[in-house]
């Protein structure tokens, strides 16, 4: 059954906004103020939400549920797979000991915590968020962290703060590349624009993190560093995405970043070895600083695998190989005609009652739907919603790290018993952030096929001359309900668009604004809270946790929206000029 999305159903503006908004006031409602856990928090905004959808939005009932199961299963895979394989790796380095000796070789090299969470959190960071994306920097982080003695609460929070001028070009550049094909639009364009907005909130983050630890006091006892820190990525991340391309910009950034900064820190102490109070850090063990040469490269093998193997399948190339024929690997194209082995290795499933049968209407999109043409199967690939599900199980970045846990593990010769162990306790203590998580992208997917996303955008179309500023705080809603950058661009990139041009704004900046305001969602989406919270073994402590991001995330989105305010008004000239 064809149904055409309805963006005012109440007849009055103001009150369908309250309606989409519900599911929304819902979740963070039993979160944040009534302390309910996180699972069952996602599971009452889940279930407001197809109540919204199906009675008041009109939303087919067969149709919403496919859309929930949809959202779940792209949760579970390729998210959820990311995460579980991430914690089994970091289990196994535990279990074997080796993760002491890599905590008190990067302690070795400073033991001020400040300088070691810029090394983790920012420049470590930044190259798996360019090389994986989807979680994996909180994941990953956020467990060294922890294992280094910082607070838990400080370590889940500081690499979600941290986790934001990297994600516009995460994953091989996904949010970048997806705007792209959303909005007809250049993404060598779209790159250069980002890489002139984030630059910016790139060298402000180092100072956020440092002073959301230790204060103005802290900061200036380690500014030098902080400056390293800071410029050596925004420097790569501006002359990269605007002479090279958008694909490999964290990747280069946060490598250059991680050794400039490193080699700094190794010839450059400060005054004062800042650490927490003995009341905040977590049991430690006495620190042993020296090893041999042979225990370090043990040590830090797995995570050397870990990076390797998320590397390469992060390549074009790779993915292609990993998910298609060999026609698809020689033309580098994973779009190309399936043949039998991508129907084995990364088989499509057009979802049932939702594939093609979800139209978005103007002004989300362009043109108004014509209910006369509906049943056209040319209209129909032109203006339906497409729902394909990709079961890519090999190519898959939670493949590549699970991969180079099994390899770690024949590495350090752990047994097939002590290894069956570690993956029952991992996924026992991943259960419920994998539940949580499939809810909120259930709700997320929910959203955008009901068109409860598309009534709050329109809202923010309204600000008039102020749109600049909004656009940006528009991308970052769209990351806070879906989680993720590329659904937030795939959710309002059109429509930021279509509202750009009949405001006379210029459609770059606008519509890139939607992908850098975006980014600063990030780290209060429930999603990568759950991440945090399982990284750092602090299941129930989502509202904590949110608490400690909110107001940052929203000084962060308020500075990009500045920022595209000013390059509207006056430094126009920023804008690149299209061809």
């Amino acid at each position: 059954m064809e149904w055409i999305q309805v963006y005012d159903p109440a007849g009055n503006a103001i009150l369908s906004t309250v309606l989409a908004a519900l599911p929304i006031v819902v979740l963070l409602g039993l979160l944040a103020i009534f302390k309910i856990a996180a699972q069952w928090a996602a599971l009452a905004g889940l279930v407001t939400a197809f109540i919204v959808s199906v009675l008041f939005y009109g939303m087919p009932f067969n149709s919403a549920v496919a859309a929930v199961g949809f959202g779940a299963a792209y949760a579970l895979l390729p998210i959820g797979w990311i995460i579980l394989a991430a914690v089994f790796l970091y289990e196994i380095t535990l279990e074997t000991r080796q993760f002491e000796v890599v905590k008190n070789s990067i302690a070795s090299l400073t033991s001020d915590r400040r300088i070691q969470a810029l090394l983790i959190c920012f420049s470590f960071g930044a190259f798996l968020e360019g090389a994986a994306g989807f979680g994996t920097p909180v994941a990953i982080c956020a467990a060294l962290l922890t294992g280094l003695g910082f607070p838990s609460l400080h370590a889940a929070g500081l690499c979600l703060i941290a986790n934001t001028a990297p994600v516009a070009f995460g994953a091989i550049g996904i949010p970048i590349l997806t705007l792209s094909t959303i909005t007809q639009q250049e993404p060598f364009i779209l790159g250069q624009m980002a890489g002139r907005q984030l630059p910016f909130v790139s060298l402000i983050i180092p100072v956020w993190l440092v002073m959301t630890m230790s204060g103005w006091k802290g900061l200036k006892g380690v500014w030098p560093v902080v400056l390293v820190s800071g410029s050596s990525f925004a420097i790569v991340q501006f002359f990269w995405s605007n002479f090279v391309g958008p694909e490999l910009v964290d990747i280069a950034g946060g490598l250059i970043s991680l050794v400039v900064t490193a080699a700094f820190a190794a010839l450059w102490k400060p005054a004062d070895n800042w650490d927490f109070s003995q009341e905040q850090l977590q049991p430690n063990p006495t620190l042993k600083y020296r090893f041999s040469f042979d225990q370090l490269i043990r040590a830090w093998m797995p995570w050397v695998f870990m990076c390797l193997f998320v590397l390469t399948w992060g390549l074009p190339q790779s993915k292609a190989f990993l998910s298609g024929s060999i026609e698809n690997f020689k033309t580098y194209q994973s779009t190309a005609k399936p043949g039998l082995s991508s129907q084995i290795l990364a088989p499509s499933i057009q979802v049932p009652s939702l594939h093609n049968l979800i139209y978005r209407d103007y002004p989300v999109v362009s043109t108004k739907v014509d209910v006369n043409q509906v049943k056209n199967l040319v209209y129909k690939s032109k203006y339906a919603e497409s729902a394909v599900y990709t079961l890519n199980w090999l190519s898959a970045t939670g493949t590549s790290i699970f991969i180079a846990a099994l390899v770690t593990a024949v590495y350090l010769r752990v047994q097939l018993s002590t290894l069956l162990k570690i993956a029952g306790r991992t996924f026992k203590r991943m259960r419920w952030p994998l539940f949580t998580i499939a809810c909120m992208l259930a709700l997320g997917y929910l959203t955008h096929y009901s068109g409860t996303d598309a009534t709050l955008g329109l809202t923010f179309t309204k600000t008039g001359v102020l749109y600049p500023f909004f656009s940006a705080i528009l991308g970052w809603l769209g990351v806070a309900l879906t989680g993720s950058d590329t659904s937030s661009n795939v959710l309002f990139g059109s429509l930021q668009k279509i509202t750009a041009q009949q405001l006379g704004f210029n459609s770059i900046l606008i519509i890139t604004a939607n992908s850098t305001g975006g980014v600063m969602g990030k780290m209060i989406d429930v999603q990568s809270i759950v991440v945090s919270t399982a990284a750092t073994n602090q299941s129930g402590q989502e509202r904590a946790i949110l608490q400690f991001v909110f107001w940052h995330s929203v000084a962060l989105v308020c500075i990009m929206g500045a920022i595209v305010m000013l390059q509207a008004y006056v430094f126009p000239w920023i804008i690149p000029a299209t061809q």
